[in-house]
């Protein structure tokens, strides 16, 4: 079964992590944020992965390390359980309508990180989550993960709309991306035979 489990521990956080990719959605979040737990239920629920967080963090100062800290945590525990990546689609796409709003998010397992964040928001905060953090936890995630990821909001004007859109979006690409390949199950999908060694 394709799972992990990740703890980190810094002066600013205490994190740990279960991801269980052949899932069923299940997740059991809880960061002390409620929006971000909100949007890591949507990520379990729409890709299918249980996913646990457990997160304490210095709220006090603000939630900035939470978030980074939990997107790093998380993308770790999400490279860790793909392990070699045998097998999978490698590539995902999702194009994810949210009344008003439309978002697309497409993605690549390679083992480069890298961040495209194309979304603007209108107001500073949902909850008492500032809303530049969004983009800090995607290009945590990407990075620890070791994907490429583009985010893009195309339009919208309700701001809760926008990031739940992009959070169910990067939901299932990622489903997409992690499936296995009935055709390749046993090849590494790429001409370098590895991805990310």
């Amino acid at each position: 079964m394709r799972q992990a489990k990740i703890e980190r521990k810094t002066n600013e956080t205490d994190i740990s992590v279960s991801v269980v990719i052949d899932g069923s959605g299940r997740a059991d979040i809880s960061t002390g944020i409620g929006f971000y737990d909100h949007m890591l239920e949507q990520l379990a629920r729409h890709s299918l992965m249980d996913i646990t967080v457990k997160a304490k963090g210095d709220l006090h100062i603000d939630a900035h390390h939470t978030v980074e800290d939990v997107g790093i945590t998380l993308g770790l525990a999400l490279k860790q359980a793909l392990g070699e990546r045998r097998g999978i689609v490698r590539y995902g796409h999702a194009l994810i309508p949210m009344d008003e709003t439309l978002s697309r998010v497409a993605l690549d397992i390679s083992g480069r990180p890298f961040l495209v964040w194309r979304v603007e928001f209108t107001q500073d905060r949902l909850g008492t989550m500032d809303t530049e953090l969004f983009e800090e936890f995607a290009r945590a995630f990407a990075f620890g993960a070791g994907i490429t990821l583009h985010v893009e909001n195309l339009y919208g004007k309700n701001n809760h709309h926008k990031i739940e859109s992009c959070f169910k979006a990067l939901a299932r690409a990622l489903k997409q991306a992690m499936a296995i390949d009935p055709r390749a199950a046993d090849t590494i999908p790429s001409t370098k035979g590895t991805i990310g060694g």
